[in-house]
């Protein structure tokens, strides 16, 4: 079961409810750059982890401005849309709520009537796990940049190692990026992206159940993608697996990492 640290407790909270219901994952970004950009790709995280698991799940966005430009930059990184705030519905049946956002940044919004559970037909924070009356809060640390910060357009030139090189750091930790780390992101994708197209030449293999096992026990572990980007690096140069095995799990993992790993099936090599 995935769990999430909870920033207003300290404690792990389940991120699927007890009883059979969806998800709702409130995302609040409060602008045009990085970091908003870094909270919307944990929720997106969250909501790829629960699907896998089979949690049906609904997203809202909460950004006080510069909207239209933000859910476009999501889009570049591979991001899934979200439903605007104002947007809500009452009677979804839901059983569980989750806000995520930068830091401490949790406040006014949670106790906002229209984005409290009670608001619409759930429990209200009591009756989640350790959310002292509040519903729980996945808090993700800034982005920080070694000199002058790239604009937005020049940061989406390539959105998958962007995307890549935020997902290498625990969502907990600063992201400390600069060109180098862009260019050891984009370096690692474009040799995956390499290895899957030779690996795919060869006849397919399930994922190995103690592979799969690794992959589930660490992204439910609180979102801990750079663990899933271990196992990846493990798996491709395990010896004892064959290629079809290792173009099988980069699929599954891909499932949750949206990294567009596939993307040079079929090329020449």
């Amino acid at each position: 079961m995935l769990r999430i640290l909870d920033a207003r407790t300290g404690e792990p909270v389940p991120a699927a409810p007890a009883r059979r219901g969806l998800t709702r994952i409130a995302t609040h970004a409060s602008g045009l750059d990085p970091t908003a950009l870094r909270v919307m790709l944990t929720a997106d995280l969250l909501v790829r982890a629960l699907e896998l698991g089979g949690t049906p799940v609904w997203t809202i966005l909460t950004a006080p401005r510069d909207q239209p430009e933000l859910r476009t930059a999501a889009t570049h990184l591979a991001i899934r849309p979200f439903e605007d705030d104002r947007d809500l519905a009452s009677g979804l049946g839901e059983a569980q709520v989750i806000h995520v956002a930068r830091g401490e940044e949790r406040a006014e919004r949670a106790e906002d009537p229209a984005l409290t559970a009670r608001s619409a037909g759930g429990p209200t924070g009591d009756s989640v796990p350790g959310a002292r009356g509040e519903a729980p809060l996945a808090a993700v640390a800034p982005v920080e940049w070694a000199g002058p910060q790239p604009s937005l357009p020049v940061l989406l030139a390539d959105p998958a190692a962007l995307r890549l090189a935020l997902l290498s750091v625990p969502r907990h930790r600063p992201a400390r990026l600069d060109g180098d780390a862009l260019a050891r992101a984009a370096g690692q994708l474009a040799d995956w992206r390499r290895a899957m197209a030779g690996w795919a030449r060869q006849p397919s293999r399930p994922v190995p159940e103690p592979v799969r096992a690794r992959l589930r026990a660490a992204w439910e572990n609180d979102l801990d993608v750079p663990g899933v980007l271990n196992v990846l690096r493990d798996v491709a140069s395990a010896p004892d697996l064959t290629d079809g095995a290792r173009f099988e799990t980069y699929a599954y993992a891909d499932r949750l990492l949206a990294l567009d790993l596939a993307h040079d099936l079929g090329n020449p090599a």
